[in-house]
């Protein structure tokens, strides 16, 4: 059985007789039409994830913070030590990390995945050790992953969310950890839009401008050397290939792993919202394998990447905030929580204009 594609297959459309009734029920609710801007819009679009109006409320919701070690950090990309994914894992199992907080203020449930920590970590509470490698390979001197290594990755998310999803939760957020991700995530969106190395490379974590000159010129090279393999090149054309293969070339195992976690997601019709730029780049990855899912993600928040915004763009996702956020954890995606929440909220307890005895404009 292929696990991917069983799950690529089964993500449904939007429901436009959902929709239908979803905008209808907005122009018979106590407010004046459109009033709520995006947030209908949202709604409406909620209801066609769901198949039903209204659709049911995106609570509880659950966190999975997919964490791993990049072989391209060995390219000076970043000043942060590898180390510190193992110890921002442990960070989060203590619950001492802001998207601990922001969880607790939501009511939102975390659980850290490890794919492809390099360190060995011990057993923990909220720790779900399903780890695919110690890390990827240096994707400029070759393929990040393997083939079997991609498919098990991308399969763990499917996984991660359909568990979560059976254990109650209706809605997903993406969460992730990983050192030099920010460089993988520029390259897989480079290849994915076609956009140039120089205009989604970001600053990360805080660089400064030798190091972010670096980063560029190091996502040109893996471009450039995958694009061969693959017979495209820096350009994006290599994302004519197959997704996993460009996803095995120049992505992260937290990357694949969250692409299933959409595809899981959406296949089960529950909201998937997103983070940043990680979380971005990986819909990209899940929009090629199953055009479809892009419908079930919600753009939490727009970061101060550069490459998100163009990742949104090419998947036609309008961010709820805007904060230049560059943390990832989950920590924007949690801040939308309220707003995804609230859109169906109205749905199910604001009155019509007959019910509440209101009149109508004429």
């Amino acid at each position: 059985m292929d696990l991917i594609a069983e799950t690529a297959a089964a993500v449904p459309p939007l429901d436009e007789a959902a929709m239908r009734a979803a905008r209808d029920h907005h122009d018979r609710l106590t407010k004046p039409r459109g009033a709520l801007g995006a947030l209908e819009e949202l709604s409406v679009r909620l209801a066609g994830i769901a198949g039903v109006c209204p659709p049911p409320l995106p609570e509880p919701a659950a966190v999975a913070v997919f964490a791993a070690d990049h072989g391209v950090y060995a390219q000076g990309v970043t000043p942060w030590p590898q180390e510190v994914t193992a110890q921002m894992v442990q960070n989060f199992l203590a619950g001492g990390a802001v998207v601990n907080a922001f969880a607790r203020q939501f009511g939102a449930a975390v659980s850290v995945v490890d794919v492809g920590v390099k360190t060995g970590l011990p057993p923990a509470p909220g720790l779900i050790s399903r780890k695919v490698a110690p890390g990827t390979a240096d994707m400029t001197r070759g393929p990040a992953m393997t083939p079997e290594q991609v498919r098990q990755a991308v399969e763990t998310g499917i996984e991660i969310a359909r568990d979560l999803v059976a254990a109650g939760n209706r809605c997903l957020i993406t969460g992730d950890m990983g050192i030099a991700n920010t460089t993988a995530s520029a390259a897989l969106i480079a290849a994915f839009t076609g956009r140039t190395p120089e205009s989604v490379t970001g600053y990360g974590t805080g660089i400064d401008d030798s190091t972010h000159a670096r980063k560029i010129k190091v996502v040109r090279a893996a471009l450039t050397r995958a694009g061969g393999e693959l017979g495209g090149g820096a350009d994006g054309s290599a994302a004519a290939a197959d997704p996993l293969a460009v996803l095995a070339q120049v992505g992260g195992l937290e990357h694949a792993a969250i692409a299933g976690f959409i595809l899981g997601g959406a296949a089960e019709r529950v909201p998937v919202v997103l983070d940043g730029v990680i979380a971005g780049s990986a819909a990209l990855v899940a929009a090629a394998l199953a055009p479809a899912a892009r419908d079930a993600c919600v753009a939490g928040h727009r970061s101060a990447e550069p490459g998100h915004a163009a990742a949104l763009w090419h998947l036609e996702l309008r961010p709820l905030i805007d904060l230049e956020l560059r943390l990832g954890e989950g920590t924007g995606a949690l801040l939308a929580l309220p707003l995804v929440q609230g859109a169906v909220r109205v749905l199910h307890e604001v009155a019509t204009f007959d019910s509440a005895g209101v009149a109508d404009k004429a």
